[in-house]
């Protein structure tokens, strides 16, 4: 892991190669490297530790050059941030490869490769790759095939790119788990692990399938599917903007982002599943110890990120049949916690900077946790660097002080916790199946989900004289209602509560009148009639409800009662992400209509660094 850019042109590549892994720095990364058929015909290696800037700062002092190259960014799994474990890997009579991904067989594979006389100089599961394609290399005679040859032997996840200076006009490369994309040119092509890296020098794009090899060349690819059939994939034009932090065809970066939903929960799953399975080891290579160990889980967090803690514990509790204990960071820091025998810590954090999170951190480090566990979409943050287990979420920038794709990707980090945590505590293969199916699902269901815009915006209409909202919801989803509340007071100043619905009778009702709406988020779960029944006491009492349903639930429009009908089949563990687009979208169009500063709403930091 984790970003991949090669090259094959008629022109010096090395620039190339740099400006795409720059753009791929989103991704989270320790070191960098590339390495060009330079114009003696040998292929010559850089690598530093640290950002692609230092590596452009090598090749300075170090100049390459070459018109067929391979560069990667990497996040450490295994095997420490250095220079000798960053990529490119280099196996013998230089050949070449870069690798996303994590290969679950690779100590088999060393031991076997050693006895045959291979060296090892890195801990990496790459290096691995370099040998055994260098070894099919001289059995089979043909770059191409010898990657396949090694392909077949991988278990786990893999985007391949691999040069070798006996065949200097192609590059070979295989995807299984991880995305490879193939930008097209004119007398030139390249490849990559995102679009993005490669929006400056094409907007044609081919996007490998789950099983593919193919051969790049400055002439044209040829792609051979798992089968062992050529095939042809279609090329599509992007209408992507090449600058990823410009708002584009949005009025605001908020919208926007709540659009990428689905594109970032995809990029957080990717690399790391694979054949219908997680890889435990995308937590850190430690991971698989630890979670072994793990009979308890304290989750700590602040604002967003203690709702996706909520969320979570639903999950741990009902899928791992562990105890699962969340707390706001600022509190838990000061309140002498006792700590559970064999308990993981998890810190959420979209910045990794967060001040009280942080502290909670470095206490948890001193009185006796199994483990510290941090989800973040900064890999640079402290938090990161402090944790001994990581999952980044890949939300990509995330402009907007409100956050949005940052939350739904943490919950997707979270729910793949869950799985790995429900493997150690009596899960079947079966049962990881399904769940992991079920995350496989989760883009497509978000895509629809976002259909649902323009009804939003209209019901949105209704809330701008307002001053306060009430958000319901159960199980899990009273999380979701906790954030769908955060976001209206955050973005259009409304007052807005939010409470388990079953807690109504407790209070609460003393506020409903016809001038309070109440939004409820509904999937058709167990709990849904229990939800009903006190929906009835608010329409009962002349409240306006606004309820997001299931289509089967049994809710219709009615004289005080608003429904939009959310996406079919949506099971319980995907409908806290799924029903948490609807309410980011009411919060944005409400605050529209009351013309409210969307993007840096009053008063609002977007990470903050202090108590």
């Amino acid at each position: 892991m984790c970003g991949i850019v090669a090259a094959i042109a008629g022109r010096d590549v090395v620039p190339v190669l740099v400006e795409g892994l720059k753009r791929l720095e989103y991704r989270g990364y320790d070191s960098a490297g590339l390495a060009v058929l330079s114009d003696a015909g040998k292929v010559e290696r850089v690598r530093t530790v640290g950002k692609v800037k230092a590596l452009a700062e090598a090749l300075v002092l170090a100049p390459l050059s070459g018109q067929l190259g391979i560069a990667h960014t990497r996040w450490a799994t295994h095997g420490v941030p250095s220079e000798r474990n960053a990529h490119p890997h280099i196996s013998r009579d230089g050949l070449a490869v870069v690798h996303n991904g994590i290969i679950e067989n690779h100590e088999e594979l060393r031991a076997e490769l050693r006895r045959l006389g291979y060296v090892f100089t890195s801990e990496t599961d790459t290096e691995v790759v370099a040998h055994r394609v260098h070894y099919h290399l001289a059995r089979l005679g043909e770059l191409f095939k010898a990657v396949r040859a090694t392909v077949a032997e991988l278990e786990g996840a893999y985007a391949l790119a691999v040069i070798d200076q006996s065949e200097p006009n192609k590059i070979i490369t295989a995807r299984a788990g991880c995305p490879v994309v193939v930008g097209v040119g004119q007398g030139e092509n390249f490849i990559a692990s995102d679009v993005v890296a490669l929006l400056p020098v094409t907007r044609r794009f081919m996007f490998l399938e789950e099983g593919d090899v193919a051969e790049v060349s400055r002439g044209g690819v040829h792609v051979i599917d798992h089968e062992g059939r050529l095939v042809e994939r279609p090329v599509r034009e992007s209408e992507m903007s090449s600058e990823a932090a410009e708002k584009g065809q949005f009025e605001h970066f908020m919208l926007k982002e709540i659009h990428e939903q689905a594109r970032a929960v995809a990029n957080t799953l990717q690399e790391r599943i694979a054949g219908g399975r997680l890889l435990e080891q995308a937590f850190g290579p430690s991971a698989n110890e630890i979670f072994k160990r793990v009979r308890a889980v304290q989750i700590v967090a602040c604002g967003t990120s203690y709702h996706a803690g909520c969320v979570a514990r639903h999950f741990i509790e009902q899928y791992c049949r562990i105890p699962c204990n969340v707390e706001i960071a600022s509190e838990f820091r000061y309140r002498n916690p006792v700590v559970t025998p064999d308990t993981l810590f998890v810190t959420i954090s979209q910045s990794g900077e967060t001040a009280d999170t942080l502290a909670a951190l470095r206490l948890a480090k001193q009185i006796g946790y199994v483990a510290t566990l941090t989800v973040c979409n900064v890999p640079e943050s402290m938090m990161v660097r402090e944790s001994d287990l990581v999952m980044l979420t890949r939300a990509g920038p995330e402009i907007g002080v409100a956050s949005t794709k940052a939350f739904t990707t943490q919950l997707t980090a979270l729910a793949m916790l869950t799985v790995a945590l429900a493997k150690h505590n009596g899960a079947d293969t079966e049962s990881e199946r399904a769940l992991v199916h079920q995350l496989v699902e989760l883009p497509g269901l978000l895509e629809k989900t976002l259909q649902l815009d323009a009804a939003v915006h209209k019901l949105a209409l209704n809330f701008a004289q307002k001053h306060h909202a009430l958000f319901l919801g159960r199980g899990p989803l009273y999380a979701i209602a906790m954030e769908g509340a955060l976001k209206l007071k955050e973005i259009s100043y409304i007052h807005a509560e939010a409470y388990a619905s079953g807690e109504l009778k407790h209070g609460p009702l003393a506020l409903i009148d016809d001038d309070m709406p109440v939004i409820a988020v509904a999937p058709n779960n167990e709990l849904l009639e229990k939800l009903k029944s006190n929906l009835m006491e608010v329409r009962a009492r002349g409240g306006e409800l606004y309820v997001f349903a299931d289509p089967e639930s049994g809710f219709t429009n009615s004289d005080g009662v608003h429904v939009i009908e959310m996406p079919r089949h949506v099971t319980q563990f995907q409908a806290p992400i799924v029903y948490t687009l609807p309410l980011q979208l009411l919060a944005y169009h409400v605050a529209i209509q009351r013309g409210t500063d969307v993007d840096q709403p009053r008063n609002l930091a977007k990470s903050l660094t202090v108590e």
